[in-house]
C-alpha cells in the first residue's frame, strides 16, 4: 500500500495530474465563493439596516457586522468543506488520473470505456453529499473523542474515501457490480488505504494534493488486488 502511494507521488509531475488538481481546486474555490456570495445576499435581504433595542435605541450596521462575521465563519468552514468539495470535483476527472497511471505503469492494458458524464456527475454529487453528511454527524463524536479526534477523523474519512475512490477506479474495468464485489472482498485493505489518504487531510495545502494522489494510489491498488483475484 505504501508502495502504491509512493508510485503515485513520483508521478505527481505528470501534466494530467496537475491539470486535474488545478481544475479541482479552482472549481472548489468557485463553488465556495458562490455559496458565500449567496449567503451575503441573503443577509442583505433579511437583516434590516438598523434594529431598535429597548433602553438603547436604534443600532445600525448590524448587516455589516454579520457580513464580517460570516466572512470569518466561511474561512473556518472552508477548512472543513474544501476537502470534500475538491474530492467530489476530482471524481469528475478521475478517469484522466487513472488513465495517466495506466499509460505509464500498465501500458499493455486495453483501453477502458469512459464512464458517461451523467453518471460521473451523479456519482460526484452523491459522494459530496455523503462526505458532508457523515462528517457533520462525526462532529457529535468529536465532542466525546477528546485527544482521539484525529483518529476518528481518519477512520471516518478513510472509510468514505476508500469506498468511493476504489469503486470509481474499479468501475472502469469491472463495471459497477464487479467493482463493489472486489471492494467487499478486500474491504480491510481498501479502508486502510483510505486512512492513508485521509491522514494528511488536516495539513493545509498538502490536503489539496490528496484527491489526485488518492485516485492514483487506488488505481495501483485496484490492479494489484484484481491481479490477485
Amino acid at each position: 500500500m505504501i508502495g502504491d502511494f509512493l508510485k503515485a507521488l513520483r508521478q505527481l509531475s505528470d501534466p494530467r495530474f496537475r491539470r486535474v488538481m488545478v481544475l479541482g481546486v479552482l472549481l472548489s474555490l468557485a463553488l465556495l465563493v458562490a455559496v458565500y456570495a449567496g449567503f451575503l445576499a441573503l443577509i442583505q435581504m433579511v437583516v434590516p439596516d438598523s434594529v431598535a433595542i429597548p433602553f438603547v435605541g436604534p443600532v445600525e450596521g448590524l448587516d455589516t457586522l454579520l457580513s464580517w462575521g460570516s466572512a470569518l465563519l466561511m474561512i473556518g468552514l472552508s477548512v472543513f468543506l474544501m476537502m470534500p468539495v475538491a474530492s467530489a470535483f476530482t471524481g469528475l476527472f478521475l478517469e484522466d488520473v487513472a488513465q495517466a497511471v495506466e499509460d505509464r505503469h500498465y501500458p499493455a492494458l486495453p483501453p477502458a470505456p469512459r464512464i458517461p458524464l451523467g453518471d460521473a456527475l451523479v456519482d460526484a454529487a452523491n459522494f459530496f453529499a455523503l462526505l458532508i453528511a457523515v462528517n457533520a454527524l462525526a462532529l457529535i463524536l468529536y465532542a466525546f473523542a477528546g485527544p482521539f479526534i484525529p483518529v476518528v477523523f481518519w477512520a471516518v474519512n478513510g472509510l468514505l474515501l476508500g469506498r468511493e475512490y476504489f469503486t470509481l477506479v474499479a468501475m472502469r474495468r469491472l463495471g459497477r457490480e464487479g467493482a463493489k464485489a472486489l471492494r467487499k472482498r478486500h474491504r480491510g485493505k481498501v479502508w486502510l488505504a483510505g486512512v492513508l489518504m485521509a491522514a494528511p487531510l488536516s495539513v493545509p495545502l498538502i490536503n489539496l494534493l490528496i484527491p489526485v494522489l488518492g485516485a492514483a494510489t487506488f488505481t495501483h491498488l485496484f490492479h494489484r488486488l484484481n491481479r490477485g483475484a
